[in-house]
């Protein structure tokens, strides 16, 4: 049986901002969810549920609707700074490159 992820409130907070700012951009263009719903591929009930900040939307499609909205390279900065790993990095900490596996429980 697959167990769902813990969505934590401020994680959660993140997705609505980003639904929201999505939205905006939309509305700002003039465009209809129709319209970027036609445009992307998608539907409009995942349209609707990105514009909600849904935890359960792909981040493909996430990307198929910036890109619409010409937003593409913003996500491209995610991560890019990444202050603590370049911490991490100049310290000399050796860190694994996956993490170990873990034991299946029966």
């Amino acid at each position: 049986m697959k167990i769902a992820p813990a969505r934590l409130p401020k994680n959660l907070k993140i997705l609505k901002d980003l639904g929201e700012h999505i939205q905006l951009a939309r509305l700002r263009r003039k465009l209809s969810a129709d319209q970027i719903a036609e445009r992307t591929g998608l539907g409009r009930k995942t349209i609707y549920n990105i514009e909600q900040g849904s935890a359960t939307v792909a981040i493909g499609s996430y990307l198929q609707v910036l890109f619409v909205l010409g937003l593409e390279k913003d996500l491209t900065t995610v991560a890019a700074a990444d202050p603590l790993g370049r911490k991490l990095q100049d310290a000399g900490i050796i860190t694994r490159k996956r993490a170990p596996k873990q034991s299946k429980k029966s």
